[in-house]
């Protein structure tokens, strides 16, 4: 797919309340989680665009976008992505990923089909709504979803005409989400070693 074809959202405006500070400005090898994240994604897509309503969130030549509806989790950052988006074609990533490959997030571009509204990752144990490509025309669903009270992702992602990518088991590592304190200092300790 020409990249052109093809905008990522970046969904970093979340409260990070079991790390207890904001995840997307995390240090890891001398990069925040949010720009790792940017610089896997950037070889794919000609725009960014970085959910969030904090200034220190801004990356290069990223572009940073408030939530349109606020404190209603990662379907309403999707809903604004989608909404702003120029494209049909969406990688949608959260900010707490710092592992991730270009690679992997390839293999989901690849798997783009037509008539499927989104194509995630799975693996022995998990669904990853959000390391996925989301169609454009989901926008209306996901406004539909929040008016209805729905704020949890796997069970709105649920109806929708999904395409599942088997992740092998080697890559498992780069797509390990950092939600905790203990989470990152494994990390940590993992690259000091």
């Amino acid at each position: 797919m020409n990249k052109k074809n093809i905008t990522a959202i970046v969904l970093a405006g979340g409260k990070s309340s079991r790390m207890g500070s904001d995840k997307a400005l995390l240090l890891y090898n001398n990069k925040t989680f949010l720009e790792h994240v940017v610089c896997a994604i950037k070889p794919l897509v000609d725009e960014i665009l970085i959910i969030s309503k904090n200034k220190d969130h801004q990356v290069d030549d990223c572009t940073t976008i408030p939530d349109l509806i606020l404190n209603s989790g990662p379907i309403a950052g999707i809903y604004t992505g989608l909404k702003h988006s120029k494209t049909e074609n969406n990688l949608v990533l959260s900010c707490d990923i710092p592992l991730v490959q270009t690679s992997i997030l390839e293999l989901i571009i690849k798997n783009n089909e037509p008539d499927k509204e989104v194509v995630q990752l799975i693996n022995e144990q998990n669904r990853m709504p959000l390391i996925a490509l989301y169609k454009k025309r989901l926008a209306p669903y996901f406004l539909s979803q929040l008016k209805r009270g729905e704020r949890r992702l796997m069970h709105a992602t649920k109806k929708l005409k999904t395409k599942e990518v088997f992740v092998k088991k080697e890559e498992n590592a780069f797509l390990l989400n950092i939600n905790t304190v203990n989470e990152f200092k494994t990390l940590k300790d993992e690259i000091n070693n």
